[in-house]
């Protein structure tokens, strides 16, 4: 099976993609493109469906520079494969051609940006928790380092999870609240005083108070779309033990 890739013109002429979980070698709960190294699929299935993905953006798979994803607000600069450990972050910016910069999730933010006019670009693991943090607002201040223009850098969410899917508690909304109280415009009432939070509304916002020249959601929820994405949450209410990480990628 081919691999399916989601692209936006927001982000062209650079090269990107939303991978879904389409043309993977991976089976069982994971059938397709699981990227997720973290995961219990077998080992050789995500090299292999990490290579694949490499080879679609037009590097060797060593080329492909992923982080250990920790819900935090941590970005850190590359400029080539790490040497050692893989660092923990959540957010990767690189001002250097031929790199590809690759973000794994499963109902999170996906978020890519790119400011092709500097030659700039980054990419977002962008949950609830490193969201409210500030990891895409860190994200543009580690492109703005290596001399990127907010106003000139476009940002695009890829798959996440929608409103309509996001069911959370009262404490959940009270800790939103804290924050902001204006944040109860991402909120809508659900069953028996739960709420459904609008994460990629959120994330929006965010980017948009920041001062990123634009940004937009490619409009896919992971969720309501088992063929195409895999999610934590659709996961966990079936009851399965372990879900497939989609990717999204960005390269110079």
């Amino acid at each position: 099976m081919t691999l399916q890739v989601l692209t936006s013109d927001a982000l062209a002429p650079v090269a990107h993609g939303f991978f879904t979980r389409k043309g993977g070698a991976s089976s069982g709960v994971f059938a397709g493109l699981n990227c997720g190294a973290g995961s219990s699929d077998q080992a050789e299935a995500v090299r292999t469906n990490r290579a694949r993905v490499a080879g679609h953006m037009g590097v060797e798979a060593g080329g492909l520079v992923t982080v250990y994803q920790t819900h935090s607000a941590i970005v850190v600069p590359v400029t080539g494969p790490f040497a050692g450990a893989t660092p923990e972050a959540d957010g990767i910016v690189t001002a250097t051609p031929g790199i590809v910069l690759g973000i794994l999730t499963a109902d999170c933010q996906p978020v890519l940006f790119a400011d092709a006019k500097a030659g700039v670009i980054g990419a977002a693991h962008a949950g609830w928790k490193g969201a409210q943090g500030g990891v895409l607002e860190a994200t543009l201040d580690a492109m703005e380092a290596l001399g990127a223009n907010r106003v000139d850098t476009k940002a695009v969410i890829g798959p996440s999870i929608s409103q309509k899917a996001y069911e959370v508690g009262p404490e959940f909304f009270d800790r939103f609240m804290d924050e902001d109280p204006d944040n109860s415009r991402f909120f809508a009432g659900g069953a028996e005083g739960r709420m459904q939070f609008d994460l990629i509304s959120y994330g929006l916002h965010r980017l948009r108070v920041a001062g990123v020249g634009h940004a937009e959601w490619t409009g896919h929820c992971t969720y309501a779309d088992a063929d195409r994405f895999y999610s934590y949450r659709r996961a966990t209410h079936r009851g399965e033990a372990d879900y497939g990480r989609l990717i999204s990628t960005i390269r110079l």
